[in-house]
């Protein structure tokens, strides 16, 4: 069975920019794939290859085992919800979501019931005598997506959907999304530059720099087991131990990485490392407890509720051996 989409050594250079740097990864049907990084590193070019709004400068796209060069966007069974939704403000919901529907020539009942179908799917069943400004953005971000999904795509490509809503209404609909997904049981291709939405919601994340993935694989290994420095502190923000220090606490004189939650704060003389407390943050259920250790800072994360080490105090900083994870060289 092949990949849902493959990128074969895929490039994209806008003049002298390298957007997208020989990239190559398969995406399989059915899955939740998440791409991640900052503004500017190539996941959303990469979004735009699939849909066929960009053509790569060499290399290949497959969708579903097909060379996509010489597809055009309304070909491919792909379909794309943008973060700004692109809804018609003159137009009903119900007639928005069947947008695409009357392009292609379906009769008007038709459309309409499918409509009303997507929209029941998302939760937005009885609104589609409403207009789009009549709705929360959470609901215009739902009719979006069942816009998208009215065409029965087999890759839906979601770039940067919920970016446009509140904290809590983002959180909301990150689990609605990975239900919806698994409900349906199409490809998603999420592009995002939250580490958080790509770990809590994707099957898959590739890690994008400068144009080039610089590391893909599950949430977990992501985290857990970052490959450079990059990935360390991009995603979750590790503790980037050089190879003195590392080899200063019992491991090999090279890079490692070491998360804030794997450390505890500990007396002076107990723990591996010994320092002085810098600066203490209270961020909601931690702490994030900023330690000096002769000219490297270190942070630890620390239960809200526990007592922390007032700044200028002196600490040691303890943790497991299995925590420290050796990175490659850059």
């Amino acid at each position: 069975m092949p990949n849902a989409v493959e990128f074969d050594h895929v490039s994209r250079h806008f003049g002298e920019v390298r957007a997208v740097d020989n990239v190559t990864i398969a995406i399989e049907e059915g899955d939740f794939f998440a791409l991640l990084g900052p503004s500017g590193s190539g996941k959303t070019t990469c979004l735009r290859l699939i849909s066929g709004f960009e053509r790569p400068t060499s290399g290949h796209v497959r969708i579903f085992g097909e060379n996509s060069e010489n597809l055009p966007p309304n070909r491919r069974p792909v379909n794309t919800v943008f973060q700004d939704y692109a809804l018609f403000p003159h137009l009903k919901v119900r007639d928005n979501v069947a947008y695409g529907l009357m392009v292609r020539g379906l009769d008007k009942r038709t459309r309409h019931d499918r409509a009303e179908e997507m929209l029941s799917l998302v939760k937005l069943g009885g609104y589609g005598d409403r207009k789009p400004a009549q709705l929360s953005g959470g609901q215009r971000q739902r009719v979006a997506l069942a816009r998208a999904l009215v065409n029965r795509p087999r890759v839906l490509l979601l770039d940067e959907p919920l970016g446009a809503l509140d904290l809590k209404l983002r959180e909301a609909m990150q689990d609605e999304l990975k239900a919806l997904q698994k409900q349906l049981g199409i490809t998603f291709v999420f592009v995002t530059h939250d580490q958080g939405e790509a770990l809590s919601m994707a099957d898959h994340v590739a890690v994008f720099d400068e144009g080039r993935i610089v590391q893909a694989g599950s949430p977990e290994e992501i985290y857990q087991r970052p490959r450079t420095r990059f990935v360390a502190d991009f995603v979750g923000s590790a503790n980037v131990l050089p190879p003195t220090l590392s080899a200063r606490v019992g491991g090999e004189a090279a890079w490692h990485s070491l998360r804030p939650e794997a450390m505890e704060v500990t007396e002076p003389d107990s723990g591996r490392l010994a320092g002085t407390v810098v600066s203490t943050r209270y961020i909601g259920p931690v702490k994030r407890v900023t330690v000096d250790v002769g000219g490297e800072r270190l942070t630890v994360a620390v239960p809200a509720g526990r007592l922390t080490p007032a700044e200028g105090a002196s600490v040691g900083l303890g943790w497991a051996a299995a925590a420290l994870h050796r990175m490659e060289e850059e």
